[in-house]
């Protein structure tokens, strides 16, 4: 018992990779560099360093953590204006010290909380104000432009720094995919977590959780395939693939495709160059006149003879022989495919359809039943 409370105190494995560790190192270093000097051209050296301190706590979460919920735009902005705010105005009733320095955190923390914009290194500027001494304090309220400065110009380079190094911020949900534009949710959904089912655990939960919503469904998400991947063991596209695999040419023409199709009871025909590597796939839906990059293409009729490199939709979303089933199911459940090809370098060995992946689940089923 004692050692298990013991381990609470030990640091946890980290889930990053050293290069991820040296590229918000560099960015911090660049962006606290750049603001502190910023900022002592525009309000002197003294002030400058003052805030000093709490413009590298915010790095840290700027720079390490971006997609944490405490570093997002308004986290930062919101909690250095809430701040300069709470700071000042104890210092108009209370004279500076201890005491004042607390209320000042205190009132930063609700504050924080009432305007959704946590951000620990916010109390931390409360502090360097209260006790700044006469040269901040004589200031008063214009001690909200240094501080905004700084928050602005420390998120100007977040922004700029992170996308460049390729971190998405600020995080951003992706948009739900509707391929049909009707109202339902995207089968995941259907049959998974929704966002009220996290919002009610979140409720129940109580306390703050540094992390979007968003993230903690892809975390959520990313446990339940990589559960499901090691209870369905090691079935791969190779094993359930169809082998005999209608194909066509660029040269066929669209008259010839929609033979093959009508004779073969098929939704989709791959299209291989000579070398049998996979060029294009066409679909009953391309056959029969929709769209290609917008612009409108009747192909029945006197168009029949169009060839299929015309008309054939590029590149092919597939997958390799050893990609297990899991990795398919988002593919053939969620994107619109009704088909997946299967390439061995390069060159076309099959192809899974949903009836293959159904086929695949029906029977993983029944061993778990069994």
């Amino acid at each position: 018992m004692f050692s298990t409370w013991l381990s609470a105190f030990l640091p946890a494995n980290p889930h990053t990779r050293p290069t991820e560790w040296l590229r918000a190192a560099y960015g911090a270093a660049l962006a606290v560099f750049v603001c502190s000097w910023a900022c002592k051209q525009l309000f002197g050296m003294d002030l400058a360093l003052h805030l000093l301190g709490p413009l590298g706590a915010s790095a840290v979460l700027l720079f390490a953590v971006s997609s944490g919920a405490l570093a997002q735009p308004w986290s930062i902005v919101g909690s250095y204006a809430v701040a300069t705010v709470a700071a000042v105005g104890v210092l108009l009733v209370c004279p500076p010290g201890l005491a004042a320095a607390a209320i000042a955190v205190a009132g930063t923390l609700v504050l924080m909380c009432v305007l959704r914009c946590l951000h620990p290194p916010g109390a931390a500027l409360t502090i360097c104000l209260v006790l700044g001494g006469p040269a901040l304090t004589n200031l008063g309220w214009h001690l909200l432009f240094p501080a905004l400065f700084n928050a602005l110009a420390l998120l100007a380079c977040a922004l700029l720094y992170n996308n460049l190094t390729g971190v998405r911020y600020p995080k951003m949900p992706a948009p739900a995919g509707n391929l049909h534009a009707t109202q339902d949710r995207s089968p995941v959904e259907r049959v998974g977590i929704t966002s009220a089912d996290l919002d009610e655990a979140l409720n129940e939960l109580g306390g703050f959780v540094d992390i979007q919503r968003e993230d903690l469904k892809q975390i959520i998400r990313t446990t339940e395939k990589n559960a499901l991947r090691r209870s369905m063991g090691a079935i791969c596209a190779e094993q359930i693939m169809s082998r005999d695999v209608q194909t066509a040419t660029p040269q066929t023409t669209v008259k010839q495709a929609l033979a093959l199709l009508k004779h073969h009871h098929l939704k989709t025909l791959p299209v291989l160059d000579a070398q049998r590597r996979l060029v294009g796939i066409v679909s009953l839906i391309d056959l029969y006149g929709q769209r290609r990059h917008q612009r409108p293409r009747g192909l029945l009729g006197r168009r029949r003879d169009v060839p299929l490199e015309d008309v054939m939709s590029q590149p092919v979303i597939a997958v390799q022989r050893s990609t297990h089933v899991v990795e398919m199911i988002p593919l053939l459940s969620e994107q619109g495919l009704h088909c997946l090809p299967v390439l061995d370098k390069g060159e076309l060995l099959g192809i899974v359809t949903q009836t293959d992946l159904i086929a695949a689940l029906h029977r993983d089923l029944l061993m778990h039943l069994g």
